[in-house]
């Protein structure tokens, strides 16, 4: 059964990047965002492509893959595809649904309008990067 806007906005505000919007931001991003389900082993994204889509893991897992090599496993409540927004670079790293996997999606072009509109998004999205990019300077370090 399809979640409704309210049970999107619940699981959204339950992520970093989105905490603390409240209100209409909140509400604009459950809005734009698609359930879509990936079966096991379905390549959800791509290394090397550009990136159209933010993806929240709802239900399920997946594992990141960068050149062949398990980077990181993820699983409900954590997100991917946000660098490859930004930027509109190609993707980092692979992301391949584990089992059966279910996601909130938003295009790029709704995010990139739900950035413009909601300032505080835009700042909570800057965070995540930033803690991000921390945890993988932390790891190229040791």
């Amino acid at each position: 059964m399809p979640l409704t806007a309210r049970e999107k906005a619940d699981l959204l505000d339950r992520v970093d990047l989105f905490a603390n919007l409240g209100g209409v931001p909140l509400t604009a991003v459950a809005e734009g965002a698609v359930e879509v389900d990936f079966p096991a082993g379905r390549v959800i994204a791509r290394q090397g492509e550009v990136g159209t889509g933010f993806f929240l893991i709802v239900s399920g897992g997946a594992r990141v893959v960068r050149d062949g090599d398990l980077i990181e496993t993820l699983g409900p409540g954590q997100f991917f595809g946000e660098l490859s927004l930004i930027d509109q670079q190609p993707r980092f790293a692979s992301v391949i649904a584990e089992g059966p996997t279910t996601c909130l999606a938003i295009a790029s072009w709704d995010f990139d309008r739900l950035l413009e509109e909601h300032p505080r998004l835009a700042i909570g999205v800057l965070r995540a990067v930033v803690r991000r990019l921390r945890v993988t300077a932390a790891m190229n370090r040791e």
